[in-house]
């Protein structure tokens, strides 16, 4: 059974050691990002703009599954313009003070990054909508009958707004941002580049079969891609040499319980619960998570998604559903009625 340390390894949300090394693969020019051709076009005529006018580019609000890069895209934006970058997230800002302590202090043109928007409190959500507009700070002064607001105007600046769930960003809010973008899972071409790229950079030889091997079971995140990287990285340097051949690469990967889809203990669990528990479905996701003492919302966001884009799982307004690939890939006995079927006799 696989270790919670292997769980989180091929999970998204990474610990304070991941980002320290992540730091130091991130790409600073929107021309070293890898993949995302459509979304990388619309940022880079907003930035081209944006420098001609010497104005301060439009808002942007960047939305998808974590660890795909909206950080990152940030930081490049912030780049690309030439101009500060400073950066928060929503739970940090707990009080509106918070929020205008911070965009008081903010300068002409800079770029301000807000991760987990969809979880700014509505007080402070209410105040950054006139920042975000009209460039000030509506505050109030005094309480009763005799309160008034005061406005304090802002230099004009760059929102950029990261979010992993966009249906829990406000309307009010999303209309506030001039560029509503999507980040999709990246394929294993976009991955094997990125891994390519990262390993130059570790100064760790790594063949081209090997990188490939990488991406496959990275489950299209490039976060995932760097930390299987890193593992695999050790691996090669303890066991083999320091050259990530196709071999070493299977074999450290294997030794971390990461199969050839990238599914991780968890992702085994739900679709061993849907399928043998629950005869293939529907089954609600509250259900799944009880069975195998993880959260709806976890499930919903990390795992979930993947499990949809490999075509193991459907979700339907009844529950979710095992499709016919996945009785196939978990070799499990189809069942009906919660019963397995037998094998005929004639």
């Amino acid at each position: 059974m696989a270790t919670e340390s292997n769980s989180r390894l091929v999970s998204a949300v990474g610990s304070d050691d991941d980002r320290m090394f992540e730091t130091g693969l991130r790409p600073q020019r929107l021309a070293d990002f890898t993949g995302q051709t459509r979304l990388k076009e619309n940022l880079q005529i907003a930035i081209d703009a944006a420098r001609k006018r010497g104005e301060a580019m439009d808002h942007v609000l960047l939305y998808g599954p974590p660890g795909l890069g909206k950080t990152t895209l940030g930081q490049i934006i912030a780049q690309e313009l030439e101009v500060a970058f400073s950066q928060t997230s929503g739970p940090v800002l707990q009080k509106k003070l918070d929020l205008s302590g911070i965009l008081s202090g903010i300068r002409y043109r800079q770029v301000f990054f807000i991760d987990e928007i969809h979880r700014l409190l509505p007080d402070v959500e209410e105040m950054l909508y006139s920042a975000l507009e009209d460039f000030q700070l509506d505050i109030l002064i005094g309480t009763g009958p005799g309160a008034r607001t005061h406005s304090i105007p802002l230099q004009k600046f760059t929102a950029i707004g990261a979010t992993t769930r966009q249906g829990l960003v406000s309307a009010p809010m999303r209309g506030r941002f001039g560029l509503v973008l999507r980040l999709n899972h990246y394929d294993t071409a976009e991955l094997k580049t990125i891994v390519t790229r990262s390993a130059r950079l570790l100064e760790t030889p790594v063949d081209e079969d090997a990188a490939e091997e990488v991406a496959r079971r990275a489950r299209g995140t490039p976060r995932i891609a760097n930390r299987l990287l890193r593992r695999v990285r050790d691996y090669a340097q303890v066991r083999a040499g320091g050259h990530i051949t196709m071999d070493v690469a299977q074999t450290a990967l294997d030794l971390l319980e990461v199969d050839r889809y990238g599914l991780d203990e968890i992702d085994q669990k739900i679709m061993r619960t849907v399928l043998e528990k629950f005869g293939g479905g529907p089954v609600g996701v509250n259900t799944i998570a009880a069975s195998i003492g993880e959260e709806p919302e976890t499930i919903e966001e990390v795992y979930e998604p993947y499990l949809i884009q490999l075509g193991f799982l459907h979700r339907s307004p009844r529950g979710r559903i095992a499709t016919e690939r996945s009785w196939d890939y978990f070799e499990v006995p189809r069942r009906f009625g919660g019963i397995a079927r037998q094998p005929e006799l004639f």
